[in-house]
């Protein structure tokens, strides 16, 4: 005997999917007005590719699919760094939906944060649940590692990330040495008219988390961002990294979305995230373990904010040689 559920019951199911679609939609497009209501008020004008990619950080970090933006856009310090503090101020007085978001600096960077986020990046990292791929680029050509103990740099991350273990940790963001870091971050300042956007609780200086060792800030990038491969070099050699990627053709991963809603059905994926490989390690392609390994845990962050995201989808490319800045 062959049973059949009754009509009346699947109506309901797509029904209850339905309305949870809805939902998140709704709640995505309130985000972004909220946003785009707090970028008016203070008056904060983003050209408009600018506040596009603005609008996707913000989400990505809200729906879990990032932990960490970097913010290479509207503007350069300190102006940036007071704007981006002045908005998330104003978004959180006006939807818990930014409650967690922060703002970070370290050094001449500038981030978004989400605290939980990143707390289980942190976590995980630490206890080795989401292995890490290194590219050498003291040497030449590259050379691919994966085990932090061949590299003494690569300890020297591990100890970087057991600091920000203990500014992050998974019961959430540690205000007595957020504070503490605020208060010598002020005492340190060269200027006494130290900007209010320093002193706020919006904002996190971790500007001194690399002393003493020889990690690069495009190291930690590699890490904070979420990417699978990371370039690695200590600070002495600077100059030979530069060289060996300039000089070598790269493939570059792009993860893209569609978001959800009526405004958007028909229109082109948008950029989650992008980096880049050298072309000789990474031959496979969107097929290399790693890069499997990556996508599967993408699609898993996904498959948990499907309201938001209609699609989810690796793209490669080919770059020639050319001149690099890190």
């Amino acid at each position: 005997m062959i049973f059949c559920p009754r009509p009346t019951t699947y109506r309901l199911s797509l029904h209850c999917i339905c309305i949870e679609v809805l939902s998140g939609v709704t709640e995505m497009e309130e985000t972004v007005k909220v946003l785009d209501s707090c970028l008016s008020t203070i008056k904060w004008r983003l050209k408009s590719s600018a506040k596009l990619r603005l609008h996707i950080d913000i989400l990505a970090l809200c729906t879990g699919m990032r932990p960490v933006i970097m913010v290479d856009y509207g503007g350069k310090m300190p102006e940036l760094q007071e704007h981006l503090c002045a908005l998330l101020k104003l978004c959180q007085q006006e939807s818990p939906m930014f409650k967690l978001i922060r703002v970070m600096v370290i050094e001449d960077m500038i981030y978004l944060i989400h605290v939980e986020g990143l707390a289980q990046l942190v976590s995980s990292s630490l206890n080795s649940e989401a292995e890490l791929h290194f590219v050498d680029l003291e040497q030449d050509p590259p050379k691919m590692i994966t085990i932090t103990e061949e590299s003494s740099l690569g300890m020297q991350l591990k100890s970087v990330q057991k600091l920000f273990s203990s500014f992050f940790p998974l019961s959430g963001v540690n205000d007595d040495l957020v504070l503490c870091n605020r208060k010598d971050h002020m005492a340190n300042a060269k200027s006494p008219d130290v900007p209010i956007a320093s002193q706020s609780s919006e904002f996190i200086d971790l500007s001194s988390c690399m002393n003493g060792t020889q990690v690069t800030v495009p190291t930690l990038n590699g890490w904070l961002l979420g990417y699978p491969v990371v370039y690695l070099f200590s600070k002495e050699h600077i100059a030979d990294a530069i060289y060996n990627l300039s000089t070598k053709p790269l493939r570059i991963f792009r993860i893209l979305v569609c978001r959800n809603g009526s405004g958007y059905k028909g229109s082109p994926p948008e950029e989650l995230m992008s980096f880049s490989v050298p072309y000789d390690l990474s031959m496979g392609g969107s097929n290399e373990p790693w890069a499997e390994m990556f996508m599967a845990e993408m699609q898993s962050k996904w498959g948990k904010c499907k309201q938001t995201w209609r699609t989810l989808q690796m793209e490669v490319s080919e770059c020639y040689p050319q001149a690099i800045a890190l």
